[in-house]
């Protein structure tokens, strides 16, 4: 994801929620009727289909209405342009990449067990949507409305990450003298290119001992907690 994993333990539907994944300037309002619900929703599936398999530029709006098992001329129906129903993909996918299950540890006071739910929970959520999220890497350096719209949720993922550091230094549990904001781009940069580098790229995964999940987890969880100086756990 272009996002980043969240530190202070609270919800995604709290005021701090990061912008959409797609710009709202190319979803369009759903269809009226029960079919048409069904004649775009089959349509938004066979376009990530074709997408992952085939990539951004290869694909054909052609080749999206086949898949979906309808005519070319219904693709126009619902979508304009191939811009369009790529955003449409990603708003199908929001709630899975958008919602980490932060719930999870909810009421916890061992901030180390926040931050390793948090980071477990986002590369999860990594995992699932790899090829998307590497679709969405390509698109980005092709189409500047999809370029700008990604660095804006990124960064709207790392002031979050910055106040919930400036809350854990109020607390006495991070390092007061380091800025919570140079520190959250670090911290959240290194998170998501790692991601990035290994469950997209497979970096790490042609070994003759691939990387282990639970080992990414664990590595990028410590090095969180040892950059913000964490102090040692009972």
């Amino acid at each position: 994801m272009d996002s980043t994993p969240t530190v202070d333990g609270t919800h995604d539907e709290d005021d701090t929620r990061p912008p959409p994944m797609a710009p709202p300037a190319l979803l369009r309002d759903p269809p009226a009727t029960r079919r048409g619900v069904k004649t775009r929703a089959a349509l938004v599936t066979a376009a990530r289909t074709v997408f992952e398999r085939d990539g951004y530029l290869d694909t054909r709006l052609a080749d999206i209405a086949r898949e979906a098992g309808c005519a070319t001329g219904s693709f126009y129906t619902y979508f304009a342009s191939k811009e369009e129903v790529f955003a449409a993909v990603l708003a199908e996918a929001q709630e899975d990449m958008m919602h980490p299950g932060m719930g999870r540890v909810h009421g916890t006071d061992d901030p180390y067990a926040v931050l390793e739910a948090s980071n477990r929970a986002y590369l999860e959520a990594y995992r699932r949507n790899a090829k998307l999220m590497g679709l969405l890497e390509q698109v980005a350096h092709v189409d500047p409305v999809f370029r700008k719209f990604r660095t804006r949720r990124a960064e709207a993922f790392v002031r979050r990450n910055a106040r919930g550091i400036a809350d854990l230094q109020a607390r006495g549990i991070a390092d007061a003298g380091i800025d919570p904001l140079v520190a959250s781009r670090a911290l959240s940069g290194m998170v998501s290119r790692l991601a990035f580098g290994v469950l997209v790229l497979g970096d790490g995964q042609d070994d003759d001992e691939p990387l282990d999940f639970e080992t990414l987890v664990s590595a990028t969880t410590r090095l969180w907690a040892n950059a913000l100086r964490f102090p040692p756990r009972d």
